[in-house]
C-alpha cells in the first residue's frame, strides 16, 4: 500500500480547510464513511475535500459541523466562499471550475448551448441577457468577465484532454447576429484544432438518446475518482457515487457512437461559419 498523501495546509485555502477537516475527523476517531453517514454526499467526495482538491458544499459543511461539534466553523467558511463566488460564477458550478484545472480528461455533452470553455464574449453576453434580462449592465459585464476568465484553461501546458459533443442544432440556430455567429464557430474550430482536442456533432436526425435534455460533463483525475456533472437551467449537480458515474460514462459513450466523426464535425462547423460570414457581408 502506498503511503498516505497528506495535504499541505499552506498550499491553498482549500488545502488548509482540507487538512483541518482531516485532523478533526481523525481526532474524533471517525472514518470517511462514518463522517458522511446521514448526509447526501459520499466518502470519495469527502476524501477529495480533505486533500484540498475541492471546496466543501454547504449541505456537507452543516452536516460536518454538527457531527464534529465545530461551532459552525465549516459553514462560516462556505458562506464566505459563496459570497466570493457571487462575483461571477454560479455557486453550483464553482467546484467544477476548480476541478477542471486538475482534470486529465474532460468529456462534455452540450445539447442546448455551446460549452463555457468554447464561448466567445459576445455569446456569453447574449446568454446572460437572455437568461437574466433584469441585470444591469455592470452586472452583466462582471458575469461575462468571469466566464471568459475560464478560457485561461487553454493556456495551460497541462490542460485536460478535451472531448466535446455538441448537438448539430447549435451551429444551425443563429443565436447571434451572422457576423458574431461566424466568430463563435471559428473560435470553436480554432480552439479544438490548436489544442488537439476532439469535437463531434450529434446530427439533428438523431431524435432521441441518453441524456438528451441536459448538459453532461465527465472528468477524470490522476489521483482521484472520476466524477460526473449534470446541469439544467439554474442548477447543477456533482456526482461522485461510482455506480452512477459509470452509468453516465456509458451514456456518454452511446452519444459518442451516435455522433459524426471528429473531422467531419469540424468541417461542418467551419462550413457553417463561412455561411454566417457570407450572410453578414451581404447585409453590409
Amino acid at each position: 500500500m502506498s503511503p498516505r498523501k497528506d495535504p499541505d495546509p499552506s498550499a491553498s485555502v482549500p488545502s488548509f480547510y482540507g487538512a483541518e477537516l482531516r485532523f478533526l475527523r481523525e481526532s474524533a476517531g471517525l472514518t470517511l464513511d462514518q463522517l458522511v453517514e446521514g448526509s447526501f454526499r459520499g466518502a470519495p467526495l469527502l476524501s477529495r475535500i480533505e486533500r484540498g482538491e475541492l471546496g466543501m458544499p454547504m449541505d456537507l459543511a452543516v452536516h460536518i459541523d454538527k457531527r464534529l461539534k465545530t461551532g459552525g466553523f465549516f459553514q462560516r467558511h462556505c458562506e464566505n466562499v459563496q459570497q466570493a463566488r457571487r462575483s461571477g460564477i454560479a455557486a453550483y458550478f464553482a467546484d467544477v471550475v476548480e476541478m477542471e484545472v486538475r482534470a486529465t480528461t474532460i468529456e462534455e455533452w452540450a445539447p442546448g448551448v455551446f460549452p463555457g470553455l468554447l464561448q466567445t464574449d459576445a455569446y456569453v453576453r447574449r446568454l446572460v441577457r437572455a437568461g437574466k434580462p433584469w441585470l444591469k449592465g455592470k452586472e452583466v459585464e462582471k458575469l461575462v468577465r468571469a466566464r471568459m476568465a475560464r478560457a485561461d484553461f487553454w493556456k495551460r501546458d497541462d490542460h485536460a484532454y478535451y472531448w466535446g459533443i455538441l448537438h448539430e442544432s447549435l451551429i444551425r440556430r443563429p443565436t447571434l447576429p451572422p457576423g458574431q455567429m461566424a466568430d463563435q464557430l471559428d473560435h470553436i474550430a480554432a480552439v479544438i484544432r490548436n489544442s488537439e482536442s476532439v469535437l463531434q456533432l450529434l446530427p439533428e436526425a438523431v431524435a432521441s438518446g441518453p441524456v438528451m435534455m441536459g448538459d453532461l460533463r465527465v472528468m477524470a483525475f490522476p489521483d482521484a475518482p472520476t466524477i460526473a456533472y449534470t446541469e439544467n437551467v439554474h442548477s447543477g449537480q456533482v456526482i461522485d457515487f461510482p455506480p452512477l458515474v459509470t452509468e453516465y460514462r456509458r451514456s456518454y459513450d452511446l452519444l459518442r457512437a451516435a455522433a459524426l466523426p471528429p473531422e467531419a464535425s469540424l468541417a461542418m462547423v467551419e462550413e457553417a461559419a463561412r455561411g454566417y460570414r457570407n450572410e453578414a457581408q451581404q447585409r453590409d
